[in-house]
């Protein structure tokens, strides 16, 4: 029987396992990425396992978080960490201005066929170059970086059939929200989705990018495309034509589950707040006022995308909206020095655009907030509440058609009535200047690595007692993010100070929760459906770590964070039956005994609430590796205990 791309780049790189859907297995990681709001404790974390220099074939640190180095000197310090450890340890260095490590990597570094691994959730953009591309936590990056596999339960491969081809005004950002709007954010839990048909023939491989790219809001494990004849005059306008492989699935070969989307039926569409599943035409919504369009992120901020608005704007004669405000944040240096060279930046200047710097900024909601109760249409990939730095602000996805026909009208508009679809030509040859990507030293031994006072020390977890004891702290309802438990903006210049960093976790939820955990000693989080889902941010589990949080026991939880809590020596446990969910309330006194056997013997743990007099029984799901982190504390004392020994 022939086999899927997929299943053809794990056995590949398999190390250990048996490649069938349930089983736990460890692949070998040709390359990494990091960026600086997760990569600063990531390389904390690679000094103490004491490796002299990473052992991949290729690594990679980017600064394209907080790049606006704002409200003192954290960031700035973070950075110029950022720049000698990558210079001392054999990693190529994407300084600030260079771009979004997820284009960046697309133009200058991702290989079909190859394995990465990325300290974000949305790593599976160069999925859209026919790499098998996962997120994972900053430690688990560390890991590989080191020279381990990277361990994952085998995935159930879903092959996404597109027919026919897409009509003008619709676009690559309309299939993956067609997906999000049938599966929704919990249908690619344990999964990778293998993209085919005569439709992919059609999707250059940014438009690729941009469907693999939000496959991370589906859940998955990752997406990915073959790589043909597009991937090749993708890489060949890069001048990195001897970087391609043909990668194609056999046509014997089999897939655990299929799904099929006529291209030809797709209207352009918008995911409401506050979730990107929230999925609707944008004619259902015509006519509600926009206060703000923002263009740009990792997912729509190729050339082809902002040429598209400024041939728009220009080609039309229009100018933005007097009641709008509307921003471009390009990709990557090279999308704004292509940009620039035809014309395009002078188109939306003239239309009253403000153009941003290459980088992630108001996806994080670093910089452009909207007004308070206000309306953002948002090419990004996630609208959770409160993400934008405006609590009660109204977010919507949508294509950059969308955004463009907003920006121009004032109101939510379907962009079919601007008439024409202006063609966007992709370059025959792109500009390629790798200035800002420095390499790694030539004589590591006279780099001096450089800490500002704000990078304080790793917290350490101890091991595993037999019984744990302590209140239910918080009690949280369904699809809590990571950005609930630990919030972007302002607080990530803290994500090297991880006492500082703890003041943040559930503080939109309950700004005193950080005091209660420390006066109470730690204890549990109650939490619903999808705990942890969103960004692959390790601090949503190293916090409550630090603030003495023993275990989440929740319906059930997004892949990458449950792994992060493992990692960080917290018992992730599901309740057996999820109706028990409701036996427990927030300051309840609870007790896990007997952990040393129940972990060894089963898959059940007996959870006591004291203060009901009943008993729950709990899943944990644990492989037996996962179990042995458990017990050591977490991956790092794991790994240094192996390491001695």
């Amino acid at each position: 029987m022939g086999k899927n791309v997929t299943q053809k780049i794990i056995e590949n790189h398999l190390v250990s396992g048996e490649p069938k859907p349930g089983s736990e297995v460890a692949v070998r990681i040709d390359q990494t990425l990091t960026q600086d709001a997760t990569g600063t404790m990531a390389y904390l974390q690679f000094e103490a396992m004491g490796v002299e220099k990473v052992k991949t074939k290729l690594s990679v640190s980017y600064v394209d978080h907080n790049t606006l180095q704002y409200g003192g000197f954290e960031n700035a310090d973070d950075h110029r960490f950022l720049q000698t450890v990558a210079a001392k340890y054999g990693i190529y260095y994407s300084r600030a201005g260079n771009g979004i490590c997820h284009q960046v990597h697309l133009e200058r570094f991702g290989r079909p066929g190859e394995t990465l691994l990325g300290s974000d959730s949305h790593t599976p953009t160069q999925g859209g170059l026919g790499m098998l591309a996962i997120g994972a936590g900053g430690l688990d990056v560390a890991v590989a970086m080191g020279g381990g596999p990277f361990n994952l339960i085998y995935p159930k491969v879903v092959f996404v059939k597109l027919k026919g081809k897409l009509k003008p005004w619709v676009s690559a950002k309309d299939i993956i929200l067609e997906l999000l709007r049938r599966l929704t954010v919990k249908g690619g839990v344990g999964k990778v989705f293998e993209y085919g048909g005569e439709g992919i023939k059609n999707l250059s491989v940014p438009e690729r990018a941009i469907i693999t790219n939000m496959g991370a809001e589906l859940g998955a494990t990752t997406s990915v495309f073959p790589s043909d004849e597009v991937t090749l005059e993708f890489l060949r306008a890069e001048k990195r034509e001897n970087d391609w492989t043909e990668l194609k699935a056999d046509a014997d070969c089999r897939y655990d589950e299929a799904i099929e989307i006529n291209l030809n039926k797709l209207e352009p569409l918008v995911a409401q707040p506050h979730s990107p599943d929230n999925v609707c035409k944008v004619s259902d919504i015509e006519g509600l006022k926009v206060d703000q369009v923002c263009i740009g992120s990792c997912t729509n901020s190729s050339f082809k995308d902002l040429m598209l608005v400024s041939e728009v704007l220009s080609k039309g004669g229009y100018k933005v909206h007097p009641d709008v405000s509307v921003t471009v944040s390009p990709g990557s240096k090279q999308v704004l020095d292509m940009m620039a060279h035809k014309n395009g930046l002078a188109g939306l200047v003239e239309a009253g655009v403000r153009i941003l710097e290459n980088t992630c900024g108001p996806c994080i909601g670093n910089g452009q907030s909207p007004p308070s109760g206000g309306v953002s249409f948002r090419t990004f990939n996630r609208n959770f509440e409160g993400r934008s730095g405006t609590k009660d602000a109204k977010v919507y996805l949508c294509s950059p058609e969308v955004a463009v026909a907003a920006a121009i009208f004032g109101v939510a508009t379907d962009p079919r009535k601007l008439g024409k679809y202006p063609k966007i030509k992709m370059p025959k040859e792109y500009i390629s200047d790798d200035s800002m990507i420095l390499p790694p030293a030539n004589d590591p031994s006279k780099v001096e690595i450089r800490r500002g006072p704000n990078i304080q020390p790793l917290p350490v977890q101890g091991r595993l007692a037999d019984t744990l004891k302590g209140n239910a702290l918080i009690k949280l309802p369904d699809n809590i993010t990571t950005d609930h438990i630990t919030p972007a903006g302002t607080w990530l210049k803290y994500r090297s100070n991880v006492p500082k960093y703890s003041e943040s976790v559930f503080s939109a939820i309950d700004p005193k929760f950080h005091e209660k955990a420390r006066q109470q000693g730690g204890g549990f989080v109650i939490g619903g459906d999808n705990y942890g889902q969103g960004s692959s941010r390790e601090h949503a589990a190293l916090c409550p770590m630090y603030l003495g949080i023993k275990a989440v026991i929740a319906k059930s939880f997004a892949r990458i964070h449950k792994d992060n809590l493992v990692n960080f020596g917290i018992l992730p446990l599901t309740f057996a039956n999820p109706s028990d969910y409701d036996l427990v309330e927030g300051g309840d006194e609870l007790e896990l005994p007997g952990l040393t056997k129940g972990l060894a013997s089963g898959d059940t743990l007996t959870l006591k609430d004291i203060t009901k007099g009943k008993e729950i029984k709990l899943k944990h799901g644990f492989t037996q590796r996962q179990v042995e982190l458990i017990k050591a504390g977490g991956t790092l004392n794991y790994t240094k205990s192996h390491a001695r020994a």
